[in-house]
């Protein structure tokens, strides 16, 4: 199974791709440069997720809702295979 992989922008704008290690509404968790660990929580206004790498902040453009949404989307299609 291939790891699901996301865009993240950095303060200067630059995008950096990663590998997801978990992902919840919560808190996602992230790989970059195979071994970078950082944890995406969302904003107070849920409109991103932010967390920070070497002290440098990381946003990943997507809100709450969507990541739920897609969360329970896939879910739904892990049931019904079962």
């Amino acid at each position: 199974m291939e790891s699901e992989k996301i865009q993240l922008k950095t303060e200067t704008g630059q995008l950096v791709e990663a590998d997801v290690l978990s992902k919840h509404a919560d808190r996602i968790d992230v790989v970059i440069a195979q071994s970078v660990r950082c944890s995406l929580v969302p904003t107070r206004n849920g409109l991103a997720y932010v967390g920070t790498v070497r002290g440098r902040e990381v946003t990943y453009e997507r809100t709450r809702k969507s990541v739920e949404a897609e969360l329970a989307k896939r879910d739904q299609n892990r049931r019904r295979f079962r």
